[in-house]
């Protein structure tokens, strides 16, 4: 397929994407499952068309996750990081340990799997999806009380490096049979990714807000411009050093996104649209990679799994985070337990253990995608009609 050919036909695929978009918010479908089921209805063979690039799709997904957490922390002020840190960074980090652990036992009694196989499968789904999190709570205009969805969104914007770092570690474990998981190399690794991440996130942050801040720039339009190339040296620099890249994405997003003075609502709209874009390419692509005629195989394999993720796995580990938070009410604790929500993040790591090799990864991916079908519909649906049995809905100012 030529570039101008590849070109045309992802354009016309997010076309008919948007062109859905605004049927699916009134039948309740989120969005990104329209895009997914865009890309999975006229990929892969259905019209002479058979597109399969592991290694593409993951870096595809990656891209777009960047964006996506960049997005969301220039969408976060730092008045909800300081209420939601502590909760919010335990669920980040330590949720996502136990998640994997508590998940990786229940599928190591389930499946025909070794346990550094349901490991890796654990580690794949234990964090929860900035981009999911953030578009369903929006579309559903949520406020909720006891900042509630402040700690969700800081929890799914910040859990991630701590997946991805066991994701790697795990596949590079698997496909090396005499390397052996060292608490201390972990540990080590994981602080020098954090560190990193913050030092170069901070850094190239605040010396781009105040060169904004300093230098008035006559167009308005050069503003976004020079905050995506800034972002690109954040993160990719940060990545390039060792440290994590979601993580520094996240914190360059939030120091840009609160301290400019000049030309916020121009940058928020560019970087809303760029951060639609990236939803839309990356569900797209990862639609065209999944085969639907080789779901139906694994279908009733993921059922059970998912049901026990969303309603054992998820819940014990929340519930273990929160043993310190003695002022959390039970109703902030079930409901945070209970809306773990899965969106493509999930299949992104999944991606990274098939794209290397790993024995029966592609498998895997078949199975996130329930998961995570699963989640948006089951999680997704009932985060309104919990919310309100609950009586955690913040009423609506006049």
């Amino acid at each position: 397929m030529t570039i101008e050919l590849m070109m045309i036909c992802m354009a016309a695929l997010t076309v008919i994407g948007i062109l859905l978009h605004h049927p699916s918010r009134t039948l309740g479908i989120p969005s990104l499952l329209i895009f997914m089921g865009v890309g999975l209805a006229l990929g892969n063979g259905e019209f002479d068309f058979v597109y399969d690039d592991l290694a593409q799709t993951a870096l595809v997904g990656g891209l777009a996750l960047n964006v996506i957490v960049f997005v969301g922390g220039l969408n976060t002020s730092t008045a909800k990081i300081k209420v939601a840190y502590k909760e919010g960074g335990v669920l980040a980090s330590l949720g996502v340990l136990f998640t994997t652990i508590i998940f990786a036992g229940i599928l190591y009694l389930l499946l025909d799997f070794d346990f550094i196989m349901c490991l890796l499968f654990a580690a794949v789904v234990s964090s929860t999806d900035a981009a999911a999190v953030f578009s369903i709570l929006e579309s559903k205009k949520l406020k909720l009380k006891e900042q509630t969805d402040t700690v969700l969104e800081f929890e799914s914007a910040t859990n991630d490096p701590v997946a991805m770092l066991m994701v790697i570690l795990l596949t590079e474990m698997v496909l090396s049979s005499t390397q052996s998981l060292s608490l201390v190399d972990v540990s080590t690794t994981l602080f020098m990714q954090v560190v990193v991440a913050v030092v170069v996130g901070l850094s190239v942050s605040r010396l781009a807000v105040w060169l904004l801040n300093n230098i008035s720039l006559s167009e308005y339009g050069l503003i976004p411009v020079f905050v995506l190339a800034s972002f690109i040296i954040a993160t990719y620099g940060a990545e390039m050093l060792g440290g994590n890249i979601l993580l520094a994405s996240y914190i360059a997003g939030v120091v840009i996104g609160n301290f400019i003075k000049r030309g916020q609502q121009v940058n928020l709209h560019f970087f809303n649209s760029l951060s639609w874009l990236a939803q839309a390419l990356m569900f797209i692509v990862l639609g065209l990679q999944i085969f639907p005629q080789m779901l139906m195989s694994v279908f009733w394999v993921s059922l059970v799994p998912a049901l026990l993720l969303i309603l054992v796995a998820r819940p014990l580990a929340v519930q273990l985070c929160y043993l310190p938070f003695t002022k959390a009410t039970w109703r902030k604790r079930l409901f945070i337990s209970m809306v773990g929500l899965k969106g493509a993040t999930p299949i992104v790591f999944a991606l990274i253990p098939a794209a290397a090799g790993v024995p029966d990864a592609i498998n895997i991916v078949h199975m996130v995608f329930f998961i995570m079908i699963f989640s948006v519909f089951i999680q997704g649906g009932a985060i309104g009609p919990l919310a309100n049995r609950l009586d955690l809905i913040q009423p609506s100012k006049p």
